[in-house]
């Protein structure tokens, strides 16, 4: 989890507004900025030859969804996919359903008591896909192919769709632009985001990634190595927090995100979690109650 050095309410932003961000992709700009959202969501327009398909369409703002459908103006929009259906991202999907007649398909419905920190990561319980797309699965329109890849973690619902003709992935929350994402138990699972890390990582067709939240990512082999290694770092910066007894999770946080907005610690214990949990998997760590201990 990166320190955000500005308050992404103070941040100006294109609301509303559908820019073309790349060949056969535009984006607009839902206005839910917060410190886990960053300037907003980003929802993604996908072809534009007479039909498109439109990527996690975000929240249920009249704003927001206004300027989506002057986007897609005459087309025809062939599915609203969804790459996880946290409230920042899916709860769009049946208004505009509704007024385009489009099928909701992508990621598998998902409700969960959520009790991380976030009131905006809660899951949307109305969420309703008519199809819900396996690894590997394919959309097609006028020009253009999506396909899931599967990269459960962040949720194990999660989705990333890669758009064969031009080399772009849609990371959603799995990979973001300007943060690394949190990973909340019981369903945010640490063992599954990094093999997702690593299945990411060689996929070296990826040139370019559109992530929910933050900057496209220009460079995503060199991203995704960055964050294994970040994550590896961690892991090591747990251990050596337990060594040194801090063997409770509000201890370590301080010691381990003294350069973070605190406002995000409370995230970030949840990833902290998922570290333990993982380690315990692997035989590193053990819990008694509240407390962690290392073994061996």
């Amino acid at each position: 989890m990166a320190d955000s050095p500005k308050d992404p309410r103070e941040i100006a932003a294109p609301y509303a507004v559908a820019e073309q961000v790349g060949p056969l992709v535009r984006r607009v700009l839902a206005h839910n900025p917060s410190a886990f959202t960053y300037t907003g969501t980003q929802t993604y327009l996908v072809g534009g030859a007479g039909d498109v398909a439109v990527i996690d369409p975000g929240p249920d703002e009249v704003e927001h969804l206004d300027a989506l459908m002057a986007a897609i103006g005459s087309d025809r929009v062939a599915a609203i996919c969804c790459t996880h259906t946290h409230r920042d991202h899916s709860p769009a999907a049946g208004p505009l359903s509704l007024r385009t007649g489009a099928p909701i398909i992508g990621c598998a419905p998902l409700t969960l008591d959520d009790d991380g920190p976030r009131a905006d990561a809660a899951f949307d319980p109305d969420y309703a896909p008519a199809r819900v797309l396996a690894d590997g699965e394919q959309l097609c329109g006028n020009g253009w192919t999506l396909t899931a890849v599967a990269t459960p973690g962040h949720t194990s619902n999660h989705l990333c769709f890669a758009l064969e003709e031009t080399g772009a992935l849609f990371t959603g929350d799995h990979i973001m632009g300007w943060s690394t994402t949190v990973v909340s138990p019981p369903d945010g699972d640490m063992t599954a985001y990094m093999e997702s890390l690593a299945r990411l990582y060689e996929r070296e067709q990826d040139t370019v990634y559109y992530p929910a939240h933050g900057p496209q990512v220009d460079k995503p082999r060199q991203l995704v190595r960055g964050m294994i290694g970040h994550r590896r770092s961690r892991e090591k910066q747990i251990l050596r927090q337990i060594e040194a007894g801090h063997t409770a999770i509000p201890q370590m946080i301080p010691q381990m995100y003294k350069g973070v907005d605190q406002r995000l610690w409370p995230a970030a214990g949840r990833s902290v979690l998922a570290h333990l949990i993982d380690l315990e998997k692997r035989g590193l760590v053990r819990q008694a109650d509240a407390d962690w201990t290392l073994v061996g």
